[in-house]
């Protein structure tokens, strides 16, 4: 697996931000090389980049738990960023469509939520502008007419603590829930404000990790019920929220058959158990064995389950060029 430890590219990225040209200041930097595609930087007379800018948490930066072979540093099942996430996989299919290729920039943040990718507040991430959608508009704006699709999953962190000791805490559901309800619409409208009506954006909606829970007895059973009935109300709002702003919704929920407790399958080493819990085991590490797991991030199968729901959303999108 190609791992990357969470922070340096990404921080050198955010570092230039500021800048008006980000490609010609990674060219004079010398750190083109494992941060954008080298066809970044374009000569003259060439045809401009299009620009590929992924946002939002963990997911959004192909975060997975380390497993052999470990590079110096990194502990086995750590959470770490890898070129195996879903924006990876949107990035080798729709550059087929470009001459030249998307340039892949992700800006997402491990542990970021709606309110911290607005604000900063508690944000884990740092970035010169203050937050991660400031920094994303200031891209956006730097590189107008360049900007060829956008892709965001955030929310999940506002409620993925809200589950602890087998029950689901319904003050924290409900601050979590007001949040993205306030905050997503701020987002969205910054987003489109800045890149305008023609450029793709799209979003995720949720899978639910905590299905894990349902091979645990009959508590866990419960647990699982009740967080599918948590994760169908917040990507309900997902979507209402987005639709405004002709924000594209890829259904994550139904590619992990998230709400199937009906249909079996085979899980190895268990036997049959409902499909939304045996994709939830096959597709994340929730139900590796320790210290891999549980982990909720996807794997990079489930990645590209993920990217496929993306697929289906954006189609061909209208920002590239022919």
């Amino acid at each position: 697996m190609p791992l990357r430890t969470t922070g340096s590219p990404r921080r050198k990225v955010r570092a230039l931000l500021a800048g008006a040209s980000l490609t010609a200041l990674l060219t004079g930097a010398g750190l083109l090389a494992g941060i954008l595609p080298a066809s970044a930087a374009s000569p003259a007379g060439h045809r401009p980049p299009v620009y590929y800018l992924a946002l939002g948490d963990s997911l959004s930066q192909g975060v997975q738990p380390a497993t052999p072979p470990l590079p110096a540093g990194v502990t086995l099942g750590q959470s770490i960023e890898t070129d195996q996430g879903y924006a990876n996989d949107l990035d080798a299919y729709y550059s087929r469509a470009v001459p030249g290729g998307l340039q892949l920039v992700k800006l997402g943040c491990p542990g970021e939520t709606t309110t911290s990718m607005l604000t900063g507040a508690g944000s884990p991430c740092s970035y010169p502008q203050g937050s991660q959608l400031a920094a994303a508009v200031a891209f956006i704006r730097a590189h107008r007419g360049e900007i060829g699709l956008i892709t965001i999953d955030i929310g999940a962190n506002n409620v993925d603590g809200c589950l602890t000791s087998g029950a689901i805490s319904e003050t924290c559901v409900d601050s979590g829930v007001a949040a993205i309800g306030s905050d997503l619409p701020k987002i969205f409208g910054a987003l489109r404000a800045a890149a305008g009506g023609h450029v793709t954006i799209a979003q995720m909606n949720l899978y639910d990790p905590f299905l894990a829970d349902y091979l645990t007895g009959t508590a866990g059973q419960a647990a699982a019920t009740q967080s599918v009935a948590l994760a169908e109300s917040v990507n309900n709002l997902l979507a209402s929220v987005a639709k405004p702003f002709g924000v594209r919704t890829a259904n994550v929920q139904d590619a992990f058959s998230t709400t199937d407790f009906t249909s079996t399958a085979v899980l190895p080493g268990v036997g049959p158990v409902p499909l939304n819990v045996a994709r939830i085991c096959t597709w994340t590490w929730m139900c590796a064995p320790a210290p891999v797991g549980p982990n909720i991030h996807a794997n990079a199968t489930g990645y590209r389950v993920i990217a496929a729901a993306f697929e289906r959303a954006i189609g061909w999108f209208p920002g590239y060029r022919q």
